[in-house]
């Protein structure tokens, strides 16, 4: 194993039952790639017989390295149209010299910039695509393959293109109907779903081919209509290194970056299917890494940029192929072909491996997906299909391009609507819950608690305000947000409620933002709302909200007697430091912070109430200890401003500390020996900074004991 790349990762744990399995399943792709592949090549510019040489090599290397237990590579459309097509706009002649030395070049830098995105780990576009996009997009490219592959059964080729061209051809084919031809082809078709329903282990593929092949020894075919594949040379594929001087590099870079990326989006998007619908992972970037072998190997041996196959990937699963194995086996089979069997190739009757084919892609159509989504979700239905149309109706690298804005807009559709709810308590009972209407959950008395289930951005902060907004009546203290399933906050979102706790704050409404991830609050100071948490509207739970404004449990509800209310948790965690929850690392500076701010204002009012418990509002015991140990430190700035003597005041301050301890014994006794601990850390801060003082400090202590 090279660092970060795994050798042959699907035969990990490999169970010697799949074995059979996945030979049968790989002679056979062998066998049906035989006539995709010349197809393909064809289209592409270069003789039929490179088709068999891109499913010998590149298909090997693509098993070495990919982790998808069945997807199979090779030659296939969209590469093969792409590269057809700016041949011709080249001007370059198909199945030419100059086409043989301009191709390679073109899969040569395909390959180099199939590095470049696994480098980039453009794989991760995946992760932005949804089930119906994905549904939508695998059932246009099965559903454009068939309508490629069906002229073949009427005895005429196949066709290119989106659905109009597509159609077009059809129709032209169905003035030269050959009646054997579709025979034949429609026979096979059918047993091969039936027999896939009644006797699906049954390798009805490899039995309907070998008969034909019999059958088109014996019997003249081409005399009644039914063409077969074209004789090929015998012999393996010979190394060629491309030559970049046969084509601009301009030319070169920009076809190979459309193709490189058809691969990449329509390889990853029908593999990632394949594996959730079979319940496994793939490793995103080593497949990109494995499209790149392949079409490096490709490169060097002449042939046209390699792709996914999902005809024969539809056809492995089919077949019960378990592993890479298939693909290993389904090379070496094309090697032997090609060695050995080309004369069988010259008697595999067309309609008969273009009805395999269709077969396979029918199985691999996702439309019960858009059956499951028109009675569940008629908005991802419409998804699903705009992305299958979009497929059919503009190619793949244009239905790639849709089913990601799709995705984004149904991304952007549910986050602006996301659920949402008001709370209450359930008299008897210690948690918030929705209000409902029609069960006995109340509001607290005057406040409005209100849960919202989504990160907040531009596409539905107008809802969270209005929600709010509607909310409020005359009679409305606070306004409390349970921001638990909020987790990211952008600068429209910021705005908006810098504005709505101004305007609250101005008809004296209290506005409180609770329950969230701490990370939230680094949003908050970087977005501009730090000031919130400054001015204490940010609280770590609804509870310690609630005590701010004066509102202890048993909480009062409008609608209830509150005689059955019982208080709400009770729980040690309860206790965890605000401060720290609230600033991170900066908690300490914060509150000295607040300490210089009380003193300046104490200059002011002589206030020394509200010295003692801060601008911040409601702190817990923990906490409002930390704040008298910094208020001791301030201890002769504060006898200054108040006039009060040292002892006096630092009495104050230790009988405080004495009714803090006593809480703490009686409401959470089993932290009251943490509170000490924390006392005697407090202490030995205090008396390494501030000797003089914590002298004091002791003095006073000797006295109220």
């Amino acid at each position: 194993m090279i660092k970060g790349i795994s050798i042959l990762p699907t035969l990990r744990g490999y169970k010697k039952q799949f074995i059979l399995n996945d030979i049968k399943a790989g002679i056979i792709i062998a066998a049906v790639s035989i006539p995709i592949s010349m197809g393909y090549s064809q289209i592409a510019g270069l003789p039929a017989i490179y088709g068999l040489y891109g499913s010998l090599l590149p298909i090997i290397l693509f098993a070495l390295f990919s982790t998808s237990r069945e997807f199979i590579f090779g030659v296939d459309a969209a590469p093969a149209a792409i590269v057809g097509a700016e041949l011709l706009a080249l001007g370059i002649e198909p199945a030419s010299e100059q086409a043989m030395k301009v191709i390679p070049v073109i899969t040569l830098f395909t390959a180099i910039w199939l590095f470049v995105f696994r480098a980039l780990k453009a794989g991760k576009v995946v992760n932005y695509i949804s089930t119906p996009v994905m549904g939508g997009f695998i059932s246009g490219i099965c559903t454009t393959i068939i309508l490629m592959q069906v002229p073949k059964i009427f005895g005429g080729t196949s066709g290119t293109g989106e659905l109009p061209e597509l159609i077009s051809h059809i129709f032209h084919s169905l003035s030269d109907v050959s009646f054997w031809s579709v025979i034949s082809g429609v026979i096979t078709l059918i047993i091969l779903l039936v027999s896939k329903r009644i006797i699906p282990k049954v390798p009805m593929a490899a039995i309907v081919m070998a008969v034909g092949a019999v059958i088109a020894y014996y019997v003249p075919l081409n005399q009644y209509g039914i063409h077969t594949l074209s004789a090929v040379s015998p012999g393996l594929p010979s190394l060629v290194v491309p030559g970049i001087s046969s084509i601009e590099l301009t030319d070169a870079v920009t076809i190979s970056l459309s193709v490189a990326i058809v691969i990449m989006a329509e390889t990853l998007l029908a593999e990632n299917s394949f594996a959730q619908k079979h319940g496994y992972k793939i490793d995103k970037e080593q497949e990109i890494l494995a499209f790149a072998a392949g079409n490096m190997v490709s490169a060097f041996t002449g042939c046209i940029p390699i792709n996914g196959s999902v005809s024969r990937s539809a056809l492995n699963h089919q077949y019960g192929g378990k592993s890479q194995l298939t693909g290993l086996i389904a090379g070496l089979t094309m090697m032997l072909i090609l060695l050995f069997g080309t004369g069988f190739i010259g008697f595999l009757p067309i309609p008969i491996l273009t009805a395999i084919i269709i077969s396979a892609l029918i199985g691999a159509t996702e439309f019960h997906v858009a059956v499951k989504l028109w009675s569940i979700n008629k908005k991802e239905f419409f998804i699903f299909c705009s992305a299958f149309f979009g497929v059919l109706m503009l190619g793949t690298i244009n239905g790639v391009v849709i089913g990601i804005i799709l995705s984004f807009v149904e991304f952007v559709i549910q986050a602006s609507n996301p659920p949402r709810q008001f709370l209450g308590l359930t008299p008897g009972h210690s948690s918030f819950t929705p209000i409902t209407g029609n069960g006995r959950v109340y509001p607290v008395e005057n406040v409005v608690i209100y849960r919202f289930s989504s990160s907040l951005f531009f596409a539905n902060i107008e809802l969270f305000i209005r929600d709010i907004e509607d909310s409020i009546t005359t009679d409305t203290k606070a306004v409390i947000i349970d921001a638990g399933g909020i987790n990211r906050i952008d600068i429209t979102a910021s705005e908006r409620i810098g504005i709505l706790y101004d305007k609250l704050t101005k008809s004296d409404v209290k506005f409180y933002i609770t329950e969230h991830i701490a990370s939230l609050n680094e949003q908050f100071r970087k977005t501009g709302l730090g000031y919130l948490i400054t001015d204490g509207a940010v609280r770590r739970t609804i509870e310690t909200a609630l005590k701010d404004i004066g509102i202890t449990e048993p909480y009062p509800l409008s609608g209830t007697s509150n005689e059955d209310t019982s208080p709400v948790r009770k729980q040690a965690e309860m206790n965890v430091q605000e401060f720290v929850w609230a600033f991170g690392k900066d908690a300490g500076k914060e509150i000295e912070r607040q300490i210089h701010i009380q003193i300046e204002s104490l200059k002011k009012t002589g206030d020394l109430e509200r010295l003692m418990h801060g601008k911040w509002g409601y702190l817990d015991e923990f906490e409002e200890d930390e704040w008298l140990e910094h208020l001791e430190i301030h201890l002769a700035e504060i006898v200054k401003i108040s006039g009060e003597d040292k002892e006096s005041l630092a009495l104050s301050f230790e009988k405080r500390r004495i009714e803090l301890y006593n809480k703490i014994l009686k409401e959470h006794p089993e932290l009251a020996d943490k509170f000490n601990e924390r006392r005697d850390s407090l202490d030995r801060h205090l008396k390494e900074h501030c000797p003089e003082v914590y002298e004091i400090i002791e003095k006073v202590r000797g006295i109220v004991q």
